[in-house]
């Protein structure tokens, strides 16, 4: 059973409202054009208040009735069930698009795992428009990123360039910046942790947390392309 997805119900509110539209004139359009014939208004204030969430075909759903996209009723997407459905497309829609067998595609949706090769990934990255950051996390690749990241900043940044930028599919140039910064950031903590502790028994507690957040701290420091 997938869990619920995000929902902003302050957004479905807005937008209802600014159609001039009650709860009833929701439920009644979701009832007549998309078969729900189990929507009542009350569904309708409940998803707005917070205190239930609308099931994957409701929110395709209430989108409709609501003349917008099935994201802009959900919170940022994380997944890649989340972008999938965001985007109003059917499993079958993307496993067509990559090339991949249906039952495949959804058993990485049921998994949480991207086992698509570099064609299957970059017909994705198309299909969905994903930045890099997203793509990144979808196709499950953030601790290979978080792995290459470390080494980076606690050896020499420059051997790092090539291979984190083929994972991320950016130009090598752009990253020089933000993986410098990165690694005299990373060397300044530890050689304060030393010299607060006196020599090479210091706990590096700095040093860790830095690198538990080192992919957000990367992706803050790399341009959106």
């Amino acid at each position: 059973m997938h869990p619920p997805l995000p929902f902003n119900a302050r957004a479905a509110r807005i937008l209802r409202e600014k159609l001039g539209m009650a709860p009833g004139h929701v439920a009644y359009g979701m009832r007549a054009s998309y078969g729900m014939t189990h929507i009542t208004p009350d569904h309708i204030t409940a998803w707005e208040r917070g205190t239930a969430l609308p099931a994957d075909g409701e929110v395709a759903a209430l989108a409709a009735a609501l003349w917008c996209t099935p994201g802009e009723l959900m919170g940022t997407p994380h997944t890649l069930r989340e972008h999938r459905l965001a985007r109003g497309l059917a499993a079958e829609d993307v496993a067509r698009a990559t090339g991949l067998p249906l039952d495949a595609y959804r058993h990485m949706e049921e998994t949480g795992v991207w086992t698509g090769d570099k064609r299957h990934s970059a017909e994705l990255g198309t299909l969905f428009n994903l930045p890099p950051r997203d793509f990144i996390a979808i196709t499950g690749r953030e601790e290979e990123l978080a792995q290459l990241l470390t080494e980076a900043v606690s050896t020499r940044w420059q051997a790092h360039i090539r291979p984190i930028a083929r994972l991320v599919s950016a130009d090598r140039r752009s990253l020089q910046d933000p993986l410098r910064t990165m690694h005299q950031e990373y060397q300044g903590l530890m050689a304060a942790t030393l010299s607060r502790a006196g020599g090479a028994s210091a706990s590096g507690e700095d040093g860790r947390r830095y690198i538990e957040g080192i992919v957000g701290r990367f992706w803050s420091l790399v341009p959106e392309s």
